[in-house]
């Protein structure tokens, strides 16, 4: 076994392998780039080795940098997490010669399985089933148009080379597929380096379930059941789940039997995922094989009493498997949710900058894999997932509901984040039936989320609670007697009263609007979340209070509240409202990013909805569109410019309406 291993990658996964390392009594040694310095995987590693400047293919891309690093600590293997260089076959032939052990597969089935087109052919010739698709690239928009009509529309146009839902186009017919080919091949070359395209058969009904694989170096391999991935943004997986609520006990096996022969066919070892297509009549079709330690491998590991990451260092240090297929027996349900640094209300544009508080919920049942830390950075350099939170239950409702208390109880403030739209996915009716397709955030949510007052037999509760805070704080400030009389205001304009009948910092008893509620739970200020009950019902409440201001957040409703003694009412009408941002007539940066395109010149006449410039953030482009209908007046940025938040890009002259 190793004495002491390098981390290729940073953040949460880099955390996590170390878990496992330092529990089977191995070094580690971290790499970080000039912004991950003091970061919690450097700090928690036993030796950290500076590699480059923030950006990624200057630091963490850095083949020669890493394996140096490795060498200059006396480590025996290197272990590279996810993304970065973790399925670059070139990188590992570099480990190799360099005497290391590379935790992960050989490089040619990382040759093979990382371009989808060779990997298609192989599954083929393996019996594995594949979606209709042309044989190979398409680099020509009539040969795409002859080869999209045999397959019969919709298709898809992918990328050949990488990942991650870059480089992919659905194309409903014939007048989209030229546009969306280019577009496709365009993101792919800035992406991955390699414009590569081809085009496959797009499943009406899709789920994305995935089959985990563990394969040592004697020929061992097992399944280790499978993951309903379906829940996607932008075919990025933002909840996944194990089991499947759909597939039938057939159909998992027949699966895991194909995948196990895609990984023998490739002479396969370590930890891998093999990708499908499942359409609504249980028929599957293989999407691709990920040569690497998945994002949500920990749905698999709590399901089936598995360390994958052990796995993989038992296997790369020659270790036999040591486990059959009769050995893995899934046992209860696990739900991961993705908890990322985006603003849903913008259209989940990324969001940067400090983890003013940072609270982690804790727990039988939840695990959190994060690598953040209260005081933090979020940094515009890298990939804005903050943790993966996942919950464990004997069964699926449970581990819902389990997973939604969490997310009450995850206290992330300083930037915003996805945490109640994934409340709001939990509740979703069809969620909670198992009805999930790839398109059920499009479908369910229309391009945004914004969380909602909550009904208003659950207001009541809130109301109280917000009065309550803003009581308890007036009384520990102001002498002489209390008031117990309140005038609290929500985001709609709607007023109630509220009498307080008794406050203390464990307990309260007030009236809304007539209707009694009963708090039991800290209340003391300041207070972050109350975690208590309200009329006797278990409750976790997020609670900001600015003076008289009180936001309240529970699930995916929030709660917005002005709260005033009753003797102050007439002051509600003159406190000044939130201010407003930019008009249409001027075009701002959503996002901290750097302008790569700009689509207009000054002068040019735009329409509402127009493509104007693309911005790079997160490793992501976002396209800015224009609001409205008029003619370029002045662009104040250059290609290349880094940009704040709401910085001006472009102004208009509007057009005059009709």
């Amino acid at each position: 076994m190793f004495s002491k291993i390098l981390i290729a990658n940073r953040g949460e996964i880099a955390c996590r392998i170390m878990r496992t390392a330092k529990r089977m009594g191995i070094s580690t040694v971290a790499v970080y780039s000039d912004a991950d310095a003091g970061t919690p995987h450097v700090t928690m590693a036993d030796e950290a080795v500076n590699i480059g400047p923030a950006p990624s293919a200057q630091s963490y891309l850095r083949g020669d940098a890493i394996i140096e690093a490795a060498k200059s600590t006396g480590a025996e293997a290197i272990h590279p997490g996810f993304g970065f260089l973790s399925e670059n076959a070139e990188f590992v032939a570099a480990v190799e010669a360099a005497g290391l052990a590379f935790i992960g597969p050989g490089t040619e089935a990382i040759r093979v399985m990382g371009d989808k087109i060779e990997s298609k052919a192989l599954a083929k010739k393996a019996g594995v089933s594949t979606v209709p698709g042309t044989e190979g690239e398409v680099a020509d928009v009539d040969v795409a148009l002859k080869a999209a009509a045999d397959i019969g529309y919709p298709v898809m146009v992918k990328a050949s080379a990488g990942g991650g839902g870059k480089g992919m186009r659905v194309i409903e017919s014939a007048d989209d597929l030229a546009d969306g080919m280019r577009a496709a091949m365009s993101e792919a070359q800035t992406a991955f380096g390699d414009s590569r395209v081809f085009i496959e058969k797009f499943v009406v009904q899709p789920r994305h379930i995935e089959i985990q694989l563990i394969a040592d170096q004697h020929g061992n391999i097992v399944y280790v059941g499978e993951r309903e991935c379906s829940i996607q943004r932008r075919h990025q997986k933002v909840i996944e789940e194990a089991p499947s609520p759909f597939i039938s006990a057939e159909t998992r096996a027949a699966m895991g039997q194909q995948a196990v022969e895609l990984a023998r066919a490739v002479n396969y070892r370590s930890a891998g995922t093999v990708e499908f297509i499942v359409g609504a009549d249980q028929d599957f079709y293989f999407l691709e094989m990920n040569t690497r330690l998945q994002v949500e491998h920990p749905v698999t590991e709590m399901v089936y009493g598995l360390d994958l990451v052990e796995k993989m260092i038992r296997v790369a240090a020659g270790e036999e498997l040591g486990l059959t297929q009769d050995d893995i027996v899934a046992k209860g349900w696990a739900i991961e949710a993705r908890v990322y640094a985006e603003d849903p209300s913008r259209g989940f544009l990324p969001s940067i900058g400090q983890l003013v508080r940072y609270r982690e919920p804790a727990g039988e049942g939840v695990r959190v894999d994060s690598g953040v830390e209260e005081g933090g950075e979020i940094s515009m350099y890298y990939d804005p997932m903050i943790a993966k939170l996942v919950a464990y239950a004997p069964d699926r409702d449970a581990a819902i509901d389990r997973l939604h208390l969490a997310l009450d109880h995850y206290e992330i403030d300083g930037i915003a984040c996805n945490r109640q739209f994934l409340s709001a996915v939990l509740e979703n009716e069809a969620f909670r039936s198992g009805k999930l397709t790839t398109g059920f955030i499009a479908e369910e949510f229309d391009g945004d989320f914004v969380a909602e007052a909550p009904a208003a037999d659950d207001a009541v509760g809130l109301i109280a609670l917000g009065t309550a805070v803003v009581a308890l704080q007036m009384e520990e400030r102001h002498s002489g007697d209390p008031d117990t009389a309140f005038v609290a205001v929500d985001q709609t304009g709607n007023r109630l009263l509220v009498s307080v009948k008794g406050i203390a910092n464990q307990s309260a008893q007030l009236e809304v609007d007539g209707k009694s509620v009963n708090l039991a739970g800290e209340l003391r200020s300041p207070i972050y979340l109350f975690d208590g009950t309200i009329n006797e019902v278990p409750a976790a409440i997020q609670i900001r209070r600015n003076g008289y201001r009180v936001s309240l957040t529970r699930g995916a409703s929030r709660l917005d509240l002005t709260v005033l003694p009753a003797r102050y009412d007439l002051m509600l009408d003159h406190m000044p409202a939130v201010a407003e941002g930019a008009g249409a007539d001027e075009i701002c940066a959503p996002m901290p990013g750097q302008i790569t395109k700009l689509l207009v010149e000054v002068g040019d006449e735009v329409q509402k909805g127009q493509d104007v410039a693309i911005i790079e953030a997160m490793k992501m482009e976002n396209i800015l569109q224009s609001e409205a209908q008029g003619t370029v007046k002045s662009i104040d940025v250059s290609i290349g410019d880094n940009l704040n938040v709401d910085d001006l890009i472009m102004a208009l002259d509007l057009a005059d309406e009709a």
